[in-house]
């Protein structure tokens, strides 16, 4: 009897175990084992005593996390945490923003396939690199930005802006502009294929013009869209470390200082791994409420 149940059990299932199987032990041993280990890392020192969040309180209390002295109109640097803030609220309406109107202006254009290709190279640029070209970009002897600025007589912005607190971080963002907009672009481009064009013509012939369709026709139907754009792209800007790290280093004087660099510097350079453990919990927790609000709206959509 016993025998039986354990035959029909693997008919059931055992196929199912031997294709997922191996799958879900990679997860279990590389992701889900050393999450849980960092995590609780965080809640001890070096010795490994529990220590309640202390860690948690030392990062937080750190300057080089959070300082909002001569917040603007001072220059950064602000904290890392704040500096991942001001990333998100600058990025995300850009590429956003840059991504929707190059996909509508790109739909019916000639050639419109090898542009959406030379803007889509950012998103197979190697981080390590974009940070490369971002620092050449921005630099006052071989940059096109700064050489723009002195043609035009904006003469203070003709230096090399990663050289210095007030402009370093703006050029960093800036530069990630161009390194992240191609996917907006080709999500965008993808949706907006997919409208059918009857409603087009349905509001043409009532007297519709190409804004009223634009707004009442084309934003609804990318909405769905436009959140998964804005939920991955806010996750890129929390985790943002390669970009920061090949181009500044988080400087000038802590600057362009992010979070993932931060954790970065806490562990293989002040070997302070608890403290390293409590920014990566952190950012866990970020990018956890990123993920549940995404969810939640992609449900109360359906």
């Amino acid at each position: 009897m016993r025998g039986g149940r354990i035959r029909r059990w693997m008919r059931r299932w055992g196929a199912f175990l031997a294709f997922t199987g191996p799958a879900l032990l990679l997860i279990a041993g590389l992701i889900i084992r050393p999450a849980v280990e960092t995590i609780a890392l965080s809640f001890t020192d070096k010795r490994g005593a529990f220590v309640g969040l202390r860690n948690f309180a030392e990062v937080l209390s750190d300057p080089e996390t959070f300082n909002l002295t001569g917040f603007p109109p001072g220059p950064p640097p602000w904290g890392s945490l704040v500096h991942n803030a001001v990333w998100i609220l600058l990025h995300l309406p850009l590429t956003v923003g840059l991504g929707l109107l190059l996909a509508v202006l790109l739909e019916r254009a000639r050639g419109a396939t090898l542009i959406q290709s030379i803007i889509f190279l950012g998103m197979v640029t190697p981080m390590i690199v974009g940070g490369v070209i971002v620092r050449f970009l921005f630099d006052e002897n071989a940059g096109i930005l700064p050489a723009l600025m002195r043609a035009i007589g904006l003469t203070a912005l003709g230096r090399s802006w990663t050289a210095y607190p007030e402009t370093a971080l703006l050029a960093l963002i800036l530069g990630s502009v161009w390194l992240w907009t191609g996917f907006s672009m080709i999500l965008y481009s993808a949706r907006l294929s997919t409208i059918p064009r009857d409603y087009y013509e349905a509001a043409a012939v009532d007297g519709a013009g190409p804004l009223q369709q634009f707004w009442y026709i084309t934003l609804p139907s990318l909405r769905p869209v436009t959140t998964v754009i804005v939920a991955m792209t806010i996750l890129w800007e929390l985790k943002i470390f390669d970009l920061v790290y090949t181009a500044t280093l988080g400087g000038p004087g802590g600057a362009t200082m992010v979070l993932a660099l931060q954790m970065y510097l806490y562990a293989f350079q002040a070997l302070a791994f608890p403290q390293a453990a409590a920014v990566a919990t952190l950012l866990t927790l970020l990018t956890l409420i990123v993920g549940l609000w995404f969810v939640r709206t992609m449900r109360s959509a359906e």
